[in-house]
């Protein structure tokens, strides 16, 4: 790989020329200029990033940090993100914590020794000090985060609600849930609306993580100890589950149970039957956070501290048709 001596030697200039050619500082003549892009394309040259960032205060880099590259809620949101950093000349540096703070904490020391402009973070420990105490600017994308840090999410407590009236509106009595973790505020508001919701038509609910294996265990408990026949899953994750678990149960989806998610993530399509789902605008929740963190990397104000976006109901086969 060619040096920046290289280049300054085939195009007959100093190191310093070359330098003010690449990073479009100070006064170069066109004949030198004209000399050093030859040079460049002739040895393939390629600047440092890391040294160029450090000259201009700015890498062109963008971390993400997301917690289970496996759940395909975060791909997605992923896509969004890259799709408009890449548009504003941004490259997103993509980190899979698997859950793990210590993971977690890891990615930011490397990504702070980067000099990335700045971060979006779907963190599974919103208490993390590291983001208090950085200087990089954050966005925080379906989460909280502590302090004064610009939040992008959807509204949980209207998707809970709309998914019991959902429910009860399409002829279910007795009501259960398969709840996320109650430690992401974002979750509890779903629970929340969704408790509000259904009142006492609510018989059962239930704690499960994000995974599908997980969501399997706690839907055999649930069917073990309790009888009801519509039921909202946390994600479509925990719902796909819940169909499973239905089915070797001998029990009818819609037709003795019905069952509605949340998220609408593509894999709602692909499973049988088809499932019903609040959806959240996922490509506009990460479209959003790039957006909002390439604003601040650039200087502009952003006026509110928290987004948040509406949900709306998928009808697919796992509810019960109306009439």
């Amino acid at each position: 790989m060619a040096t920046i001596r290289e280049v300054a030697k085939q195009a007959n200039v100093s190191v310093a020329t070359v330098s003010r050619v690449i990073n479009q500082k100070g006064y170069v003549s066109e004949e030198a200029r004209t000399a050093v892009l030859q040079a460049i394309e002739k040895l393939d040259y390629r600047p440092n990033r890391v040294a160029r960032s450090l000259y201009q205060k700015k890498s062109g880099l963008i971390g993400l940090i997301l917690p289970d590259i496996t759940n395909p809620f975060f791909p997605q949101l992923a896509r969004a993100v890259e799709d408009v950093a890449n548009h504003h000349g941004y490259q997103v540096i993509l980190c899979n914590t698997d859950e793990q703070f210590q993971k977690e904490e890891a990615y930011i020391q490397a990504l702070e020794s980067m000099h990335v402009d700045g971060l979006i973070i779907t963190t599974n420990y919103s208490d993390n000090p590291n983001y208090a105490n950085t200087d990089v600017p954050i966005i925080a994308l379906d989460r909280v985060l502590q302090g004064a840090i610009p939040t992008v999410s959807s509204n949980g407590y209207a998707g809970g609600r709309l998914a019991a009236e959902w429910l009860i509106g399409h002829g279910a009595e007795r009501l259960a849930m398969i709840t996320g973790p109650a430690k992401f505020p974002t979750i509890r508001k779903r629970h929340e609306g969704f408790e509000e919701a259904a009142g006492d038509r609510l018989v059962a609910s239930i704690e499960s993580m994000f995974h599908f294996q997980d969501a399997l265990k706690a839907a055999e408990k649930l069917f073990s100890q309790h009888t009801f026949d519509g039921l909202f899953a946390a994600n479509d994750v925990i719902a796909a589950a819940v169909i499973q678990a239905a089915k070797q149960r001998n029990i009818a989806v819609p037709e003795q149970l019905q069952v509605i998610g949340y998220d609408g993530i593509e894999l709602g399509e692909m499973i049988t039957p088809p499932l019903t789902t609040i959806a959240q605008p996922i490509y506009q929740m990460g479209e959003m956070a790039a957006k909002l963190l390439i604003e601040r990397i650039e200087g502009g104000p952003i006026e509110a501290s928290h987004h948040e976006l509406p949900v709306h109901v998928i009808e697919r086969e796992t509810t019960k048709k109306k009439g």
